[in-house]
């Protein structure tokens, strides 16, 4: 099965959306604190105020959705540099959203200003130059040496008027508490930006682990073949030289059916069990033709089995060495049993043979059939499979152990 590994050069990206809740989190959290403030102060302006919030946590949403706009142009570049694009960008987005706030609350703030001054026994108002009028409650004696008691009286302060001052200074004020609310989403940004790319990372290794998986497995199963198309043409020089060229061609017409059989499959696929068994039954009856009277066969497959999925060829290799080192080493019919069952939910394949020479893959341990059927099974199915080969009773036996699967890959 082919790996796209195209989806490994296409940069990680946050999903707008979510870059769109956070934007509207912050700005929610935004409204709800300050809002609760006002409740808690107890501002009598306090739903004309809700209104006029709302309309600075919109500006302000649209303007976090522009920083944003321009930060991501910076998402694959290095953390240092994210850091200090969101730092540089944020001021003049912080200085716009202040200078909202300004214009949207210019009509109520001295009436916010006023309500909370009376709250607390003073008066605001305006001269006619514009100054700040403050009076408010004060204390003092009928004379300044008098020891008599105090008379009631109302202090009064002129704050000369510097609109312009002030402006300035309460945009400011207002910028840095917004500077560090986006400060603090850009922080909450990269986070999730990182998030991303750590699983697009994974993802990105699992499809290279899939695809060198995929490689092995491949080169593994042709492996295969060339080792038993040695075999066939040994089989079909024997039958030339010993003129027989009706079993020759009966022979080359057999081989040419299970190449058909086998190389049609993906290299890298699980077949049924039964496809399995039926391709062994093509080449043991290919080696039928060189040993007429010397081979037989038993093939156990239960029905209920028939549809568990191995890796295609995988029992090749095991027959070919029961009839190598069985059959042929062996002047007396030898049958190769071949049989599947199911035990404690996994899967049992048996290759059987009960020649009398042994095999010399088992002999020495593994050679290279064993030794390709045992790497093929780790690699597509790790610790979960196992293979046991070695002498039996009667002659010789290899059983493998995989997991039931019913399924494709």
């Amino acid at each position: 099965m082919p790996i796209d590994l195209s989806a490994s050069k296409t940069p990680s990206r946050l999903n707008v959306r979510v870059v769109l809740l956070s934007i509207l989190g912050l700005w929610l959290a935004y409204f709800v604190i300050f809002t609760a403030r006002g409740i808690v102060v107890g501002l009598e302006f306090e739903s004309e105020l809700i209104l006029r919030r709302a309309l600075v946590v919109l500006a302000g949403m649209a303007a976090t959705f522009g920083l944003w706009l321009v930060l991501r142009l910076f998402d694959h570049r290095s953390l240092a540099l994210q850091v200090t694009a969101a730092i540089l960008l944020a001021i003049p987005t912080a200085l716009l959203i202040a200078q909202t706030n300004h214009l949207v609350f210019a009509g109520i703030q001295e009436r916010v200003q006023a309500r909370m001054a009376a709250q607390q026994g003073f008066s605001l108002s305006r001269d006619e130059f514009g100054n700040v009028v403050i009076e408010g409650p004060s204390t003092r004696n009928p004379a300044d040496d008098s020891l008599g008691p105090p008379v009631a009286s109302r202090a009064r302060i002129v704050v000369p008027n510097d609109e312009e001052h002030d402006h300035w200074l309460r945009l400011v004020e207002r910028a840095l508490s917004q500077f560090f609310l986006l400060i603090a989403w850009a922080a909450l940004y990269f986070a999730l930006l990182a998030g991303v790319r750590a699983k697009d990372a994974e993802r990105r290794g699992e499809r290279f682990r899939t695809a060198a998986k995929a490689a092995e497995l491949r080169s593994l199963r042709y492996q295969v073949n060339p080792h038993f198309l040695f075999n066939a043409l040994n089989s079909l020089s024997a039958l030339v030289i010993t003129d027989k060229p009706g079993k020759a061609e009966e022979m080359i017409q057999a081989l040419a059916g299970f190449y058909r059989h086998s190389l049609a499959d993906d290299p890298t696929s699980d077949v049924s069990l039964d496809d399995e068994f039926d391709l062994q039954r093509q080449y043991l009856a290919i080696e039928q033709v060189r040993f007429p009277n010397r081979l037989r066969t038993d093939f156990r497959l239960p029905e209920e089995l028939a549809r568990c999925r191995v890796p295609g060829m995988i029992l090749q290799p095991l027959v070919e060495n029961s009839v190598k080192y069985g059959v042929s080493a062996s002047s007396q019919p030898v049958t190769i049993v071949i049989e599947a069952r199911e035990e404690y939910g996994r899967l049992v394949l048996t290759v059987a043979d009960d020649g009398k020479s042994g095999s010399a893959d088992g002999a020495s341990g593994f050679g290279i059939g064993l030794a390709n059927v045992r790497d093929r099974l780790t690699a597509r199915f790790g610790n979960e499979a196992s293979i046991v080969s070695g002498p039996a009773i009667d002659g010789y036996e290899t059983e493998i152990r995989i997991p039931m699967v019913h399924h494709g890959r």
